[in-house]
């Protein structure tokens, strides 16, 4: 489908990693927010910050939607 954010395998190996983790795998409207939180922190700092923001927002108990508004909100630290 090409609306999907993320390509077949990846959704594929997803499953397989959540069902490992005895959890169910993202629905498409979590990975997108997922994906673009990701986006954010990378853009916002460095590469390195993506998937610990998401780990953060996890960690948190935060829905990804709404940690993505966060991450919007906050400004980069100063040199």
């Amino acid at each position: 489908m090409a609306d999907d954010p993320i390509p077949p395998e990846a959704t594929r190996w997803l499953t397989a990693f959540a069902a490992e983790l005895g959890t169910d795998p993202p629905d498409d409207t979590t990975t997108a927010a997922l994906l673009e939180l990701a986006g954010v922190a990378a853009h916002a700092s460095q590469r390195a910050a993506a998937p610990i923001a998401c780990w953060l927002v996890a960690r948190a108990g935060v829905r990804p939607v709404d940690g993505l508004a966060t991450a919007r909100s906050v400004e980069p630290p100063s040199v």
